[in-house]
Formats: structure tokens, sequence, C-alpha cells
């Protein structure tokens, strides 16, 4: 998260959690931290959804197992967090892993895990474009000998995944370009045409008669 945030050193961020996650530090950047509750979210301001937060005027959300939850709003957070993100904002989502051993701490607890493909299409749905997700591995590696380069059989053991996506906005076509036109000497003018007569005395030219 400190590496997401270093990267928007001039716009805030807000940070959504459980009960238990650390939040970022502080000092970096101006950000607001915000849990999940029943009812909502809870801290630096207290509100349902929607947020009481202005349009396109955040540069980072991070959402830490905010959505490993059985409240089923899961399009409406994400579709929030796209309203307050602003053009070429980042959205880091961290969730749990279903294919780790780890899941044996948190089953029947009324946690839930998803793969990957199911956040993609859930992002898709809320508005993002999801063709340039990067996706991450979290957690200890359960064979530390392990080479960290690359994603190997080992890293799709962690205990939580994170998809991160920036938001695109389609650009206004800016006014095409007024066309100068430029009189060119003999381009367009009519001309008539010459004809030559043969007379005794000589040559003679008249023009002949133009068009109607």
């Amino acid at each position: 998260m400190a590496r997401m945030l270093a990267g928007i050193p001039a716009l805030p961020w807000v940070w959504l959690g459980v009960p238990g996650a650390e939040p970022p530090q502080r000092d970096i950047g101006r950000g607001i931290c915000l849990r999940r509750e029943a009812r909502g979210f809870r801290g630096d301001v207290r509100a349902a959804l929607p947020w009481p937060l202005a349009n396109e005027s955040f540069g980072a959300i991070l959402v830490q197992h905010a959505l490993d939850d059985a409240y089923g709003d899961t399009r409406a957070v994400l579709e929030e967090c796209r309203r307050v993100l602003a053009p070429g904002g980042v959205l880091w989502l961290a969730t749990l892993n279903p294919w780790s051993p780890y899941r044996t701490r948190w089953w029947r607890s009324g946690l839930g895990a998803h793969g990957p493909g199911y956040w993609q299409a859930a992002l898709r749905r809320a508005g993002f474009s999801v063709d340039a997700v990067s996706l991450q591995w979290l957690g200890p590696l359960w064979y530390p000998d392990d080479d960290d380069a690359g994603i190997g059989a080992a890293d799709r053991l962690r205990a939580g995944i994170a998809l991160t996506v920036t938001k695109r906005v389609h650009a206004a076509i800016p006014p095409g370009a007024v066309r100068k036109l430029r009189l060119q000497p003999g381009v367009g003018a009519m001309r008539a045409p010459l004809r030559i007569v043969a007379r005794s005395e000589g040559v003679d030219s008249q023009p002949s008669p133009g068009p109607p």
C-alpha cells in the first residue's frame, strides 16, 4: 500500500478496511480511512452508500478485504470507488485467495473468497476497463526457497490476491481544424477556347462565345 500511495503524492486517497486491519500511515499523503460495518462505513466519516465524497477527487482507493463479506453490495461499492476516483486514479483491491490452505482460518466465519475471474467481472460491471488489470499474490510463501521472480506454483497458495486497475475515461474529441482555402492563380478560372479563323489578309484569333 505504501508503494501504491507513493505514486500519487499530490492527490488524497481512501482506505477501506475491516476491523483488525491496519490502514496506511497517515503521513503518506492525505487520506481518509473507513472501516466496514454492517450498516456502512465508519472512520474519519460515518456514512452509508453513496459516500459523501466529491466526484473524481481521489487518486487512489485501497480496498483491504472490505468486500470479503456477505453484505451483497459489491457492485455498489465498486461503483462508488469508480465515481470518486479521478481520471487515471488507481483502485487496489485485496481479497482472500480461495485456493490457499489459509482458508481454514476463516472457514465458517461469514467471509467469502473468489478467484480473479470473479473480481474481473465485478470490476467490469462497475464500469472499469479490465483489459489491463494487474494481479498480485499476497502473503508468505509456503516454500521460502522459491525464487521471488515471476509467479510460481507456490505463489498460487498464498493467503490473498490483489487486483490493480486504473480508471480510464474517454477523451473528448477536439474540434477539427478549419481548413484555409487559398485561391491559386488560374485554378478554377473559366477560360474561353480560342477559334482560329483563316482570312485572306492573315490569321485572326477571335474568342469563341462562352458557355451560357
